[in-house]
């Protein structure tokens, strides 16, 4: 709990002034701020394989990304979206691996809003799915012997 108050309302401010229309860049720091949050919680708390469920759209975002990552397809520099200026949407671009393209091509083109608000759904849902998972009959998988 001492870990993941100050993380809360860090990520809450954020939130407020990183929401559409956005007013900061996040970038790395708060990334890697992020990420050792969470390990340390995991760890300590000793439910890292249960932290591990609540990544699924990482996990899937890096699953489809790796073939980019590894050199198989061409990376781009940037693997961002494409926005068009006539409809003030972005469109997915099929050659960018990553999630946020994926959505936008599964969906078709979205306003920027849309879009958060679209991949932040996804995120709750896993997150419900993984608390389902890890409480319901296959629990027995989380536990050590």
């Amino acid at each position: 709990i001492f870990f993941l108050v100050p993380f809360v309302f860090c990520t809450l401010a954020l939130l407020r002034h990183n929401f559409f229309p956005s007013q900061v860049f996040v970038g790395d720091t708060y990334c890697y701020f992020a990420g050792m949050t969470f390990a340390v919680v995991g760890v300590l708390g000793h439910f890292s394989k249960t932290l591990l469920l609540f990544f699924i759209p990482q996990v899937i975002n890096f699953v489809y990304s790796l073939p980019q990552l590894v050199g198989i397809v061409f990376c781009p520099r940037h693997r961002l979206p494409r926005f068009n200026t006539e409809t003030k949407l972005l469109e997915g671009i099929p050659t960018n691996l990553n999630l946020v393209n994926l959505t936008l091509l599964i969906t078709g083109p979205l306003s920027e809003r849309t879009l958060c608000l679209v991949l932040l759904a996804f995120q709750v849902v896993c997150c419900g799915l993984a608390f389902a998972l890890r409480y319901s009959t296959y629990a027995v998988l989380f536990y050590e012997d």
